[in-house]
């Protein structure tokens, strides 16, 4: 097939400005490369958008939600809780008036409860019970909006305590733990802990953590060393 073309708008009559020749098959392949070019750009683009999307849906997953409470002695600490529905992790961060941070973590998948102190480079772990899935899971089952609702700390308060033994010849290895515990002990003493009545007479009390729920109940968990 012969196709004739013209070079010049100079002269749309004169035959010297119009060429003859068969017809270039080159633009063929120019139209496929730049369709595949079109369709691997739209294929990024839709990847990066369901990253994007994952990513935002994985952050809305986390709350924040701070407090202002009273502690056992009567000072007002900060506690803050954050909520990690995708792991089913309730993190409490209590500050003391004097600026310093005790760390409280629920851990529903691993059954755990971890106490890091503020003066201290010691972990302490003890086993979940049915009253801390309780309290965890109707965190969890929040929403955003009910989760940044500050619930009041008043004189309808319940104010309870709880004794927890530290067992000082069950050392855990840090590095055994899993995360997020394992970051919040690694550079930290790991010990077990056993609930009980109290440390009686022959043993003191080291250091107290007061955590409020949104059940409208504080608790001081106390700690003390129970004999080798």
């Amino acid at each position: 097939m012969v196709r004739c073309w013209k070079l010049s708008e100079a002269s749309l009559e004169d035959p010297q400005d119009m060429h003859c020749g068969p017809m270039s098959s080159s633009r063929v392949p120019h139209k496929v490369l730049w369709g595949s070019i079109a369709a691997m750009l739209l294929i990024v683009i839709i990847a990066l958008g369901v990253t994007a999307h994952l990513g935002l849906q994985h952050k809305t997953q986390s709350s924040l939600q701070v407090v202002r409470i009273p502690d056992h002695t009567g000072d007002l600490i900060n506690q803050s809780a954050l909520i990690d529905k995708h792991n089913s992790v309730v993190t409490y961060s209590v500050t003391s008036h004097v600026n310093r941070t005790s760390t409280v973590i629920f851990d529903m998948r691993q059954g755990l409860v971890c106490y890091k102190p503020d003066n201290q480079d010691s972990c302490f772990l003890r086993r979940m019970e049915s009253l801390d899935y309780e309290n965890v899971q109707s965190q969890l089952n929040k929403s955003e909006q009910q989760v940044r609702q500050v619930w009041v700390v008043g004189n309808q308060t319940e104010k309870d305590t709880e004794f927890l033994g530290v067992l000082s010849g069950s050392r855990v290895e840090a590095s055994t733990l899993q995360e997020p515990l394992q970051s919040l002990c690694q550079q930290a003493s790991v010990y077990w802990t056993r609930r009980s009545d109290g440390p009686g007479k022959q043993r003191l009390i080291y250091f107290c953590i007061d955590i409020c729920f949104p059940s409208n109940i504080c608790v001081s968990v106390c700690f003390y060393y129970l004999p080798e």
